[in-house]
C-alpha cells in the first residue's frame, strides 16, 4: 500500500515538473518582474468576471423589469 502512495507522489512530483508556471524562472528577476505573468494573468481575469457581472445583471434588470410590465398589465 505505502508502495503506490510513494509511486503515486512519484509521478505527481514528475508531471508537476513539466508544468508551465506563470511566473519567470530566472533567479535574478526579483519583485514584481518575476511575477508579470501572474498578475496579468489575473487582471484579465478580474476584469472579465467584472463584465460578465456587469452583463449579467444588466440583462437581469431587464427582465426584472419587463416581467413586472407584463405582470401588471396583465
Amino acid at each position: 500500500m505505502f508502495q503506490k502512495i510513494f509511486r503515486f507522489i512519484g509521478e505527481v512530483k514528475a508531471e508537476l515538473r513539466k508544468a508551465s508556471w506563470p511566473w519567470d524562472p530566472d533567479p535574478k528577476v526579483k519583485g514584481f518582474k518575476k511575477y508579470k505573468e501572474l498578475i496579468d494573468s489575473t487582471v484579465v481575469v478580474l476584469i472579465a468576471i467584472i463584465l460578465m457581472a456587469a452583463y449579467v445583471g444588466l440583462w437581469d434588470l431587464i427582465n426584472t423589469k419587463a416581467v413586472r410590465f407584463l405582470s401588471e398589465v396583465v
